[in-house]
């Protein structure tokens, strides 16, 4: 299991925060300086076990389909008539094959690690295809057709292809999870006998992928103390924010019990805002519910509050939409973005790109590219004030442009290097505001939409929330439909708003 010894990090981390306890960076964060020192620690990004897992069973399903492909070429030759029946038996039984494990449970974490223990089910599973494969061929009335050795050889073959395969991702998998690369980093909330008991059950499990980063609590060391189990507590729920914003967590384990409803909801309104899964610990409560109910960490039942948006396989998926798009984008838009950066150095004097300071993923600071609208002189890269119908700032070329949204194609360009999404929530400058209030002050739980990352088009925009933000109420309705689309994500959502964007761009409120 993979925790922080708290003997060697927990006094690494103190002797850090010590020579740092001066630095900016610290107050520009909000966070004392071990919390920060602890943060640090965890800024690389980590290997999902679903992702792995599913990887190897895709590299499994690929080399038992090779395996049997290379001896039917080497032993059996190429022949028209037979290679359709063939190729349809090894594409077949390889997919069976995948399935069948992966009902067996044998690409769980566990039996990935250790594959000594699930070499009898991984036999059974493979023989049983090759029994289900053999009965289908003879009641098709084909079986004389396809040659015995081949079918004995690729028995034998494949199950020592796998068997090597699995030693190969126990070793990679094992190294992962000793240097960190391959964990779920986990943060408890809340602190004293419940968090000890919490943490002690999630030692106890010998195959556990959770590293437990520290405790937060709101309150003082005498309820609460500064160190459980070996862990500090490094903050309170405020501090926990910030935290979650400079290190890579992946999980909020809250400990408080359900019949502290009122101080739960309290803890979970100002929570939900961040990009990670939170889990109510149901531990050392007497109220059970059904199995189903809970998702469970090791043998620690656990409570689903929120589960992180477009996670895992669905953020591989959204991530090959964007590079296909924003090619595709940059292809056919390239004779627009030439005719514009032309006219934009005609027009006026200074660069052809705008680049602004806005928020990204998790509150990040990113830097967004547009064609500059404004005078060089004039231009407002913090949007301190909102740009409004007939603004002197903007240029002949970039009131067009603003208002045919021809000012973003550049965006093309972020999101090809993975800082902006094609689809999602818009990016808004750092200091935007609202009726003289900046964005945040206006909507409760306003930074609850940077839980995915920022897109160059959205479902708010193509509803008709883009441009001038002149009221409280525009604010409220884009943030309401960012929140839609978060809840709602789906990749053909995401193509709906995309083909819908061009039909959409001319909007009133683009000045």
């Amino acid at each position: 299991m993979n925790t922080i010894n708290p003997n060697t990090e927990f006094t690494k981390a103190v002797e850090a925060s010590k020579a740092s306890s001066s630095s900016p960076d610290t107050a520009a964060k909000g966070l004392n300086p071990l919390a920060l020192e602890v943060a640090r620690q965890f800024r690389t990004d980590t290997l999902s076990a679903v992702l792995v897992a599913g990887a190897v069973r895709i590299v499994e399903m690929v080399l038992l389909a090779v395996c049997g492909l290379g001896i039917y070429l080497v032993h059996v030759g190429y022949e028209p008539e037979t290679a359709p029946g063939y190729l349809f038996a090894i594409a077949g039984s390889s997919l069976l094959t995948v399935i069948a494990l992966g009902m067996a449970r044998c690409y769980e974490m566990p039996a990935l690690r250790n594959p000594l223990p699930n070499i009898g089910r991984i036999f059974l599973v493979w023989a049983g295809t090759f029994a289900f494969i053999t009965v289908a061929l003879f009641f098709l009335k084909i079986s004389s057709e396809f040659s015995r050795v081949w079918l004995a050889s690729w028995f034998v073959a494949g199950f020592v292809v796998m068997m090597v395969l699995r030693a190969i991702v126990a070793h990679l998998t094992r190294r992962w999870a000793r240097n960190g690369r391959m964990e779920r980093r986990a943060v408890i909330v809340g602190g004293g006998a419940p968090a000890e008991s919490l943490i002690r059950q999630i030692e106890a499990h010998p195959y556990n992928d959770i590293r437990i980063c520290g405790i937060f609590d709101d309150r003082d060391d005498v309820r609460s103390p500064r160190v459980v189990a070996g862990y500090p507590k490094l903050g309170n729920t405020d501090e926990l924010i910030e935290f979650a914003r400079v290190a890579r967590i992946d999980m909020l384990i809250v400990t408080l019990p359900i019949t502290a409803e009122a101080r739960v909801l309290q803890m979970l309104r100002k929570l939900w805002v961040l990009p990670i899964d939170i889990r109510l610990s149901a531990h050392t409560n007497h109220l059970r519910f059904r199995p189903r109910t809970y998702s469970y960490i090791g043998d620690v039942p656990m409570l689903d509050v929120f589960d992180r948006p477009i996670s895992d396989w669905d953020r591989v998926a959204k991530r090959a939409f964007d590079i296909v798009f924003s090619l595709l984008g940059i292809i056919v838009f390239s004779p627009v973005m030439l005719i514009t950066a032309i006219a934009i150095k005609l027009d006026s004097p200074g660069p052809v790109i705008f680049k602004q300071k806005r928020y990204g993923f998790n509150n990040e600071i990113i830097e967004v590219w547009k064609f500059r609208s404004m005078y060089t002189d004039q231009c407002d890269p913090a949007a301190r004030k909102l740009v409004t119908k007939d603004d002197p700032r903007v240029t002949r070329v970039g009131r067009f442009i603003r208002k045919s949204s021809i000012d973003e194609l550049p965006q093309f360009f972020n999101v090809l290097g993975g800082t902006l999404s094609m689809v999602g929530p818009r990016p808004h400058a750092l200091s935007a505001k609202a009726n003289n209030q900046l964005y945040n002050e206006v909507v409760d739980g306003y930074f609850a939409r940077h839980r995915v990352k920022p897109g160059v088009t959205g479902w708010a925009q193509i509803n008709g929330w883009r441009g001038e933000t002149d009221s409280e109420e525009k604010i409220q309705k884009r943030v309401e439909f960012d929140l839609y689309y978060i809840e709602n994500w789906s990749l053909l959502f995401d193509l709906k708003i995309l083909l819908l964007t061009p039909f959409r761009l001319l909007s009133k409120n683009a000045y």
